[in-house]
């Protein structure tokens, strides 16, 4: 049977409820997943209206009573914006609010075990600061709502898998947090999410750092210090993983199929890679968590909010992924 997937609409004033509109509208979408929308009904019907398209909105108040057909959004009304005030395109703290209880209950819903993963749409930072929740983005509010401490971001497009070792820090702390102890400990934990999502065969990179990942230390020592250490003790211990692998060529050798994934060591070695390849298809993975998690990896884009124009291929994208790992996946 079908995977049924969780998707919060997303802030109310940004293209979620659009590209979701669009995106359930699809056979193919149809065909891989029964997907529940956790958002509001008069947003979604204005949403099916922007992007022309005769969908039906189903209210449901339990995800298996959906009718998963060909037309219907099954959606899970939480009525929380109220039109009085709503203007599509800006920033709120009632959109921030609303943004958050869509997440917040299809994660009450995941945790029950109604719903085999969650596809995630874009929400706004300032609207969630404006509204006092005490989360910065997605993977915060996941991260405490599924009491998992520091939850594991995964990018894949087109196969390839990428790991950070750092994310939202300075470059020049990053490389500062560039230490043997750190390596050990992502890869374990990394290779763990691997085998949560059904992935057990094949080896993991390390890129490198700097130029020719140092050249034994000739452009710099954090290879020789670090990762090279990090990689000897690793394989003692029987995991399979490789590296330091020279950051130019590791991300073409991954998507070639010579390792399963990447441990980029900073936020944009990675996003490069990945969204140079595809940027519409780069989808996030949280991994490590008791629920599986995809989401679009691109903003709210209030500025073409309400135009109909946002391509729905990442959502499609989210779907698609969620719906690929689920049957495997081990919370």
């Amino acid at each position: 049977m079908k995977p049924i997937i969780l998707i919060p609409m997303g802030d109310p004033a940004g293209i979620g409820p659009e590209i979701v509109a669009k995106a359930l509208a699809r056979e193919e979408t149809v065909q891989r997943a029964r997907c529940v929308v956790v958002g509001d009904r008069r947003v979604m019907e204005q949403a099916a209206d922007i992007v022309n398209l005769p969908l039906t909105i189903h209210t449901i108040d339990e995800p298996e009573q959906g009718r998963f057909e060909q037309g219907v959004i099954n959606l899970i009304d939480l009525a929380n914006v109220d039109f009085g005030q709503f203007k599509r395109g800006e920033i709120s703290a009632m959109c921030g609010q609303a943004a958050y209880e869509y997440i917040a209950t299809s994660i009450s819903l995941a945790n029950a075990g109604k719903a085999a993963a969650v596809s995630t749409t874009p929400i706004n930072k300032e609207s969630l600061r404006a509204a006092g929740v005490p989360y910065i983005g997605h993977t915060e509010i996941f991260g405490a709502l599924t009491g998992t401490p520091d939850p594991l971001t995964m990018f894949e497009v087109r196969n390839m898998r990428v790991f950070f070792l750092t994310r939202h820090v300075s470059l020049r702390k990053a490389c500062d947090m560039i230490t043997k102890e750190r390596v050990i400990d992502y890869v374990k934990r990394c290779t763990q999410a691997l085998k949560q999502l059904g992935v057990e065969d094949g080896t993991m990179a390390i890129a490198g750092l700097n130029p020719h990942s140092g050249e034994h230390g000739l452009f710099g020592d954090e290879e020789m210090e670090a990762i090279y250490p990090a990689v000897e003790e690793l394989q003692a211990q029987g995991y399979k993983v490789a590296g330091p692998v020279g950051a130019d060529s590791v991300f073409h050798m991954a998507l070639q199929g010579k390792f399963n994934s990447v441990l980029s060591l900073y936020h944009d070695q990675g996003h490069i890679a990945t969204k140079t390849l595809d940027f519409e298809r780069t989808i996030a993975v949280t991994a490590g968590m008791p629920i599986l998690r995809t989401s679009v990896d691109h903003g709210t884009a209030m500025d073409i909010a309400g135009t109909g124009i946002a391509s729905d291929v990442s959502m499609v994208e989210a779907i698609r992924l969620a719906a690929k790992y689920s049957p495997a996946f081990r919370g």
